[in-house]
């Protein structure tokens, strides 16, 4: 299939650069794919939706603060970075971006003096930079990396929200309030809708609740640049889903339940673990790309936001839902302003 047939128009002031406040007072637009049908509710209308026979299912993967902004030691220059994951050996691996063309055996010194020095030791996979961190100071010297990563790097916004640029209620903002497991890279933005008072509703009208783990890796934001969506080489993410949450699915799933996945990082962790057929506990890097011709064998239903144009994201969600039906979803979401991406409104996709 071809690439262009997810691409649509999205005029820039439609890019949501704050979220709403609270949470849960976002805009949710329902897609029913069995009756063709699109409405208009409010995200806090979300447990009217759903059936007390139903388990809710979130990621916990909390965001890490990944941004590094620091400097070149040996010409002074404005050095970038963002942290993608560490190592056995200690090393981690980095995206960066400054000034001319660092070498190998170069320093970075990131924070204030004397700062955390990071030593470039060559290139890793897709470009990015193999560092080894060598603190100086007594209290970074026994510090983990995410210590370390606490105490120097920032909430890595994506690009197109204040160009990257996080203040100080990103910290908390830009990170669902049931996260739970440091290592993502960007936050599972479904999950940010959510409030205390609306899973305590979904909680009252018998909506069970499940979390998996899958930590959001750097991927999640590159297009797909091939022609055609076959041509795409899914990146690879960390997941996790135990025995009890996937015996809790299936149970509920055999009395007549649905599985509704908050975001796609849920789904495509829940779709690895139903490989077989069959929800089963699983632990590993998935590189599981659903697009067109995927059976689902546990997502049911899909809370989700409005993605990027040509994205894996947005091939998912058609996937669930039907190309035609969310090509009209989101032609519907631009003359209705809709708020898109990461702090934008939501999608209830209904299969």
């Amino acid at each position: 299939m071809l690439t262009s047939e997810y691409d649509f128009e999205l005029p820039e002031e439609l890019i949501a650069q704050h979220p709403v406040e609270p949470r849960d007072a976002s805009r949710l637009m329902v897609v029913d794919r069995r009756s063709g049908t699109i409405a208009h509710r409010r995200f806090d209308e979300l447990p009217s939706l759903l059936d007390g026979r139903d388990v809710l299912v979130r990621n916990d993967s909390r965001v890490v603060p990944a941004r590094l902004i620091g400097r070149r030691e040996a010409t002074g220059g404005k050095w970038e970075g963002l942290f993608l994951r560490d190592g056995d050996d200690g090393r981690w691996e980095i995206l960066a971006r400054t000034r001319g063309r660092p070498e190998t055996g170069e320093v970075v010194i990131v924070g204030e003096s004397p700062g955390l020095r990071l030593v470039l030791e060559g290139r890793g996979p897709a470009g990015a930079w193999v560092v080894r961190p060598a603190p100086e100071s007594p209290e970074d010297r026994g510090a983990t990396t995410l210590g370390l990563l606490e105490r120097y790097g920032r909430t890595p916004l994506p690009p197109y929200i204040r160009r990257g640029m996080a203040g100080t209620a990103d910290l908390l903002r830009y990170q669902t309030v049931y996260a739970r497991r440091p290592g993502s890279v960007a936050a599972p933005t479904a999950g940010l809708h959510f409030t205390d008072d609306v899973f305590a509703r979904l909680a009252a009208g018998g909506v069970a609740r499940a979390d998996v783990t899958l930590h959001v890796g750097v991927g999640t934001f590159r297009p797909i640049e091939t022609p055609t969506i076959e041509a795409h080489e899914m990146h690879a993410e960390w997941a996790e889903l135990d025995v009890g949450t996937a015996e809790l699915l299936n149970a509920r799933r055999a009395d007549g339940g649905r599985i509704v996945a908050v975001g796609t990082t849920s789904a495509r962790t829940l779709e690895t673990a139903a490989a077989s057929g069959r929800v089963e506990a699983f632990q590993g890097r998935t590189n599981l790309f659903i697009r067109p011709g995927h059976v689902f064998h546990a997502v049911d239903a899909l809370v989700t936001n409005f993605h990027l144009p040509r994205s894996s994201l947005l091939v998912l969600v058609a996937s669930l839902g039907g190309l035609d039906l969310i090509r009209e979803a989101y032609a519907e979401a631009v003359r209705s302003r809709y708020r898109f991406y990461s702090y934008g409104d939501a999608m209830l996709v209904l299969a």
